[in-house]
């Protein structure tokens, strides 16, 4: 049997790497805050001394966990040792309702386990071209928004992020995050992070179609015309017109899959989901 230890914060990193090496496209810093959410969220098999495989279970509240990064290394496959890695992963969900985003090819292995398909999330890319929209209300996120942005998140996810989204929503030379603003109130926020290739939004949560837009725009224009990927909740047509409407076609597809209660959540409003790693 292999052992199965938490990761450290460096085996993190190792386990990004494998993400990207497996096409997942991951953003260039999203390290510091996926170790945020959770530090004890991550696991690693071990053979003979050296990592086998990895996955991370996060834990968001009391009652949500969301499973990511489950990767074998191409010459421990087969053996049974994800399998293991897996089995552990599940064990400490148990009692919360766990999400993940599967591949196609797996969802007939997680339904095994008990999950059972919610949606399907598309990936969108493209190169886009816009110019930023006018006017001032959309901002830069700064400390003055930090907290009224974690309430507002609260309504598209199954539980709060604070640790998590004080550093995803960081300035930084990789990624900016904008709020969009009525009245002083949040009616919308978003996310663009360079990634591997191209920029990713994530998320992209708005009150209508209109704001999404506005946000989507703002953050685009940013990149000068650089490949971007948006990942779309399947039943939100208005999403997908959005991406329609930028020319971005579909490229890659997972389903959203739940073990336990399934939470109720405004997909209608929800335009561009976080990552597929963290829900």
């Amino acid at each position: 049997m292999p052992t199965i230890r938490q990761a450290t914060r460096a085996e993190l990193d190792t386990m990004i790497d494998w993400a990207a090496r497996e096409g997942w496209n991951p953003g260039l810093e999203d390290g510091n805050a996926f170790w945020a959410a959770d530090p004890n969220g991550y696991w690693v098999a071990l053979e003979d001394d050296a990592l086998a495989a990895a996955i991370s279970l996060v834990r968001f509240g009391g009652q949500y966990a969301f499973l990511g990064l489950y990767i074998a290394e191409p010459g421990y496959r087969g053996r049974g040792i994800g399998a293991a890695l897996w089995q552990h992963a599940i064990a400490r969900g148990e009692g919360r309702t766990i999400g993940l985003d599967g591949v196609v090819a797996q969802q007939g292995n997680y339904r095994k386990s008990g999950f059972v398909w919610s949606h399907a999330n598309i990936r969108y890319g493209g190169a886009v071209s816009v110019t930023e929209p006018p006017g001032t209300d959309l901002v830069d996120v700064a400390p003055v928004h930090t907290a009224a942005l974690i309430d507002y998140d609260r309504r598209f996810n199954p539980a709060r992020r604070d640790a998590f989204l004080h550093q995803w929503t960081k300035q930084l030379q990789t990624r900016r995050s904008v709020v969009l603003l009525r009245d002083g109130t949040i009616v919308g926020y978003g996310t663009i992070r360079a990634c591997r290739d191209g920029f990713k939004i994530g998320p992209l949560f708005a009150d209508n179609e209109t704001g999404a837009d506005l946000i989507f725009r703002k953050l685009a224009a940013g990149v000068r015309g650089a490949r971007i990927y948006l990942d779309v909740p399947e039943p939100n047509t208005s999403a997908r017109a959005l991406c329609a409407r930028y020319n971005m076609k579909p490229v890659f597809e997972t389903a959203r899959m739940y073990r336990g209660p399934v939470p109720d959540l405004p997909l209608a409003r929800i335009y561009g989901i976080t990552t597929f790693e963290l829900g």
